[in-house]
């Protein structure tokens, strides 16, 4: 097996985001304590790269049929036949439990909620695909939003949630949707080859554009909540305000244009917003 289908197994730069994700979350947790353990860092970031890579590889195994007739996903190493299923779920597992053991070695509900993460992503949000696009956004955008809570979570010794892991969830939950269904109108035909409905109306139309907005507008306050229970100062709620605003104007030229190239924009918009706010978010933090 080449690292190169491997690597496609477990969506590497995807898997990188999401932990990256949760690792300036952990950051911010250990700031909140006022001292940083490092080990932590370190088996947060290996555990979570292995429960995200075992999650993406279950993904792959229950969509290897859908997967081949779809562009971008054909050369998948499932589908492609350079890795046969048997392989993948042996990788899956070894990964997800090595994942999960160093992840619950910070504590239980940090590795309780990377268990969850794994059987929502798979096994609930991969079967919606073909249903819903706004119910399977609403189940992935769970999973999707867990990375900085689980984040948050492992920064604690006893493992709890409080205000900042819920605002951390809160953000990413709520840019899930604009960031996933810029992703859909960009894809869509490529994805209706495999049955999948992931616009909210099922296809690129006004109401896709305009639920796609609302939820753009809904980020805006949303992004906010730092200031607004007093974890964050006028630098993060400045730069928060203005990449939402960029974010929301994306938006409104997709739901103005409703054009591909619109869409394209907002999804790389979303590429940059999330990083952007949790690296402020955490700077804010380190200098208070």
């Amino acid at each position: 097996m080449k690292w190169a289908d491997f690597s496609k197994l477990i969506k590497t730069r995807l898997t990188t985001l999401v932990v990256f994700s949760a690792s300036i979350s952990f950051l911010i947790g250990c700031r909140a304590n006022g001292h940083i353990v490092w080990i932590d860092w370190v088996k947060l970031i290996i555990g979570g790269f292995l429960v995200t890579s075992a999650a993406n590889a279950f993904n792959e195994i229950i969509e290897k049929d859908l997967d081949r007739l779809m562009k971008r996903t054909m050369d998948r190493p499932i589908p492609s036949g350079k890795m046969t299923t048997g392989q993948a779920l042996v990788l899956g597992l070894g990964m997800g439990m090595a994942g999960t053991y160093l992840l619950g070695s910070l504590n239980l509900l940090t590795g309780l909620l990377s268990v969850f993460s794994i059987l929502l992503y798979a096994f609930a949000y991969t079967p919606l695909k073909r249903k819903s696009g706004i119910a399977a956004v609403f189940v992935g955008a769970i999973p999707g939003a867990l990375p900085p809570l689980i984040g948050y979570v492992a920064a604690q010794v006893h493992g709890r949630i409080d205000e900042i892991a819920l605002i951390l969830f809160s953000i990413q939950f709520i840019w899930q949707f604009v960031h996933f269904w810029a992703i859909a109108w960009v894809l869509d035909d490529d994805y209706k080859l495999a049955g999948f409905r992931l616009l909210p109306s099922g296809k690129r139309d006004l109401t896709s554009a305009v639920i796609t907005f609302i939820f753009a507008i809904v980020l805006v306050p949303v992004s906010l909540l730092p200031i607004f229970y007093g974890y964050g100062g006028y630098w993060v709620g400045g730069v928060s305000l203005i990449c939402s605003l960029i974010f929301l104007y994306q938006s409104f030229m997709l739901l103005r244009t409703r054009q591909i190239p619109e869409a394209r924009k907002l999804m790389f918009g979303s590429f940059f917003y999330l990083p952007v706010v949790q690296i402020m978010f955490l700077v804010d933090f380190i200098v208070k």
